[in-house]
C-alpha cells in the first residue's frame, strides 16, 4: 500500500498544505522537459499511462480508512498536461516572445480555476462517481477545460496586439 500511497500524492506532496503550488510547478517543469527533449507524442502517451494507472492506484489508496481524495494529486498532474498539449499548438503560432512559456503557465492556472471550481460535469463527476474514476475524469475535463480556455485567451490576445 505504500507504492499506492507514493504515486498518489507524489510521494506524501499531496499531503502538504502547498501542494497545488508544488504540483503545479512540478507538472509544469516535466511537461516542458519532456516536450523540449522528447515532443508532444511523448508528454501525450505519458499522460494515458499516468491517467490510466491512476485510476487503480487511486481505488486501491481510497480503500484504505485514512485515505483522502483531497491528497490525491497524480490527477493534477494528468490535468495540467492535458491543458498544456491543449494550449501549445495555438501559443505556438503567436508572435510574442515567450507565447509558449506564457501558454503554458496559462493553462496551468485555468485547469487550476476548474479544477478548485468544480463547475458543472466537472464538480458532478468529482463528486458523484466513485473511487478513482471520478477523481480522476473530473481532472481530465477540467485539464481540457483549461486548456480551451487559455486557447480564447491566447487568441483573445493575438487579435488585440
Amino acid at each position: 500500500m505504500k507504492r499506492q500511497r507514493s504515486f498518489v500524492t507524489l510521494l506524501g506532496i499531496g499531503t502538504l498544505p502547498s501542494a497545488t503550488i508544488i504540483v503545479l510547478l512540478l507538472s509544469l517543469a516535466t511537461a516542458a522537459g519532456v516536450l523540449y527533449t522528447l515532443g508532444m507524442e511523448t508528454l501525450f502517451m505519458l499522460t494515458l499511462l499516468f491517467a490510466i494507472i491512476g485510476i487503480f492506484e487511486s481505488n486501491k489508496y481510497l480503500s484504505l480508512e485514512s485515505a483522502q481524495k483531497e491528497h490525491i494529486v497524480i490527477d493534477d498532474i494528468v490535468g495540467i498536461w492535458l491543458a498544456v498539449m491543449t494550449t501549445l499548438p495555438t501559443a505556438a503560432t503567436l508572435p510574442f516572445p515567450y507565447a509558449t512559456w506564457g501558454g503554458m503557465v496559462l493553462a496551468a492556472l485555468a485547469y487550476t480555476l476548474f479544477a478548485t471550481w468544480k463547475p458543472s460535469t466537472i464538480g458532478w463527476m468529482y463528486h458523484n462517481l466513485k473511487g478513482g474514476l471520478g477523481v480522476m475524469l473530473s481532472s481530465v475535463i477540467a485539464g481540457i477545460a483549461g486548456g480551451l480556455l487559455s486557447v480564447v485567451v491566447l487568441m483573445g490576445a493575438g487579435k488585440l496586439f
